[in-house]
């Protein structure tokens, strides 16, 4: 007999005979009468109570049952008496599957993110994480979903590359002239290169997988490996392409929000308090806009101590970009126009000569989530840009083909798809959002 998922269970109209759960033990309390499972397969946050009784043949064993061992259990499932909850699973036979010792790391207690780093194949089975990779598995499914609708087609590009898409040479070398490729191979930083290729000729694609940075960076929002949603969008301009950038956001958001309530309220409740109005607010808000320059003046005229000094030719750090956020304008912030000397060679280079057609999606607790770009379009202007960067034009001779054979001006952006997670869960570390991290010094799992 197949099985039934507890969240369809739980959903039950009326009272159902002849049903078979199976899932793992969370907790087992005894009676010399009655034994209590409580059982969890995953599928929700709830768990679904499981009444055994002394008449069980095994009901011996089945009272020795420790946290962590998995069962498969066929009865009755019946209006339960207990306060909180409205089925229970009245047991006629309880198979042991298979058991745990007293060595099982996940008992009933709250443990602290910095420990279950340490058993990362094992924290997916506290109630925090499988909640949080149900709402990695759906916030997937909404971009693709939306993006889908938008009329974009999912190009899956390289992983094994020669370009150095950002240019700033943070790349994992795979290996040094390969004797397959005759040149040396990375793994990518960024599939937007590619896509360009694709938008100028379907009109709108984006690229949903996995990228690779090389950078020695051991803070609580850059991980080694992460995943990267990247639209580009042929005849389109920054303007466009920052009101795309919102429309994806707040959609996305709403999604998460209409779809994930009972895990969405584990993270308000245990995580971040603020968490709903923190949504709320991107859900209403216009997202403010204002240029680069603007927004180092703000900066400066602030009279706040920074840690970095914020100063014109400078990136923005993350406390300047929490500052803009969540002090001065209490919302999202889009900032725009930056200098062409600290920005990749494919941006956009604005009439002025100075500055750059960029942009970043700046978010309050978290910072940064989204940059892009108008993309360069004018091929004499994007081999200077690649002259300026040393770039070598034989090795991005095919992407300069897109431009000597029906440019048009196109725009794209990337999203970190971590740094969306923790916006929507409250989470503030990367390392608790992906399955198993890669950031330096873990590489174990």
């Amino acid at each position: 007999m197949d099985h039934t998922k507890i969240l369809h269970l739980l959903k039950a109209k009326t009272p159902l005979s002849g049903v078979r759960v199976c899932g793992w033990v969370k907790t087992c309390r005894n009676s010399k009468a009655l034994s209590f499972l409580e059982i969890n397969d995953g599928s929700c946050l709830q768990s679904l109570q499981v009444v055994a009784p002394a008449q069980l043949d095994n009901f011996e064993q089945v009272q020795k049952l420790l946290s962590g061992s998995a069962v498969a259990v066929s009865g009755d499932l019946v209006a339960s008496p207990a306060k909180g909850q409205q089925w229970e699973l009245a047991a006629r036979r309880v198979d042991i599957v298979s058991r745990t010792d007293e060595t099982y790391p996940l008992q009933k207690k709250r443990h602290s993110d910095e420990f279950l780093r340490t058993i990362a194949h094992l924290r997916p089975r506290t109630n925090k994480y499988s909640a949080l990779f149900r709402l990695r598995s759906e916030a997937g499914f909404a971009i693709h979903s939306y993006l889908r609708d938008q009329g974009f087609f999912h190009v899956h590009t390289p992983i094994l590359t020669g370009s150095d898409c950002e240019g700033a040479g943070e790349l994992f070398s795979v290996t040094s002239r390969s004797p397959l490729f005759d040149r040396d191979v990375f793994l990518t930083v960024s599939g937007q290169l590619a896509a360009e290729m694709f938008a100028l000729c379907l009109g709108r694609v984006y690229t949903f997988g996995p990228v690779f940075r090389a950078e020695h960076s051991n803070t609580a929002r850059h991980a080694a490996e992460f995943w990267m949603v990247e639209p580009e969008i042929a005849f389109c301009n920054l303007e466009q392409n920052m009101d795309f950038a919102q429309a994806f956001v707040k959609q996305t958001v709403t999604h998460m929000v209409e779809n994930c309530g009972p895990d969405m309220d584990l993270f308000s409740r245990f995580v971040d308090p603020e968490l709903p109005a923190t949504l709320d607010n991107i859900l209403a808000s216009e997202f403010e806009r204002i240029s680069y320059k603007t927004a180092i003046d703000l900066l400066v005229r602030s009279g706040t101590a920074f840690s970095f000094t914020p100063e014109y030719g400078n990136d923005l750090q993350t406390e300047h970009e929490r500052y803009l956020t969540e002090t001065v304008f209490k919302k999202p912030v889009f900032v725009y126009d930056y200098p062409r000397a600290i920005k990749p060679f494919y941006m956009r280079v604005n009439d002025d000569g100075r500055t750059v057609a960029a942009m970043d999606l700046l978010v309050p607790r978290i910072g940064e989530l989204i940059g892009g770009s108008q993309r360069e379009e004018r091929l004499d202007v994007l081999e200077q840009q690649m002259d300026n960067s040393g770039l070598s034009k034989d090795h991005y001779g095919w992407y300069l083909d897109s431009r000597r054979y029906g440019s048009v001006a196109h725009s794209g952006f990337g999203m970190g798809f971590e740094r969306f997670l923790m916006l929507v869960s409250g989470v503030s570390n990367i390392r608790d959002v992906i399955p198993f991290p890669r950031t330096p010094g873990t590489i174990e799992f």
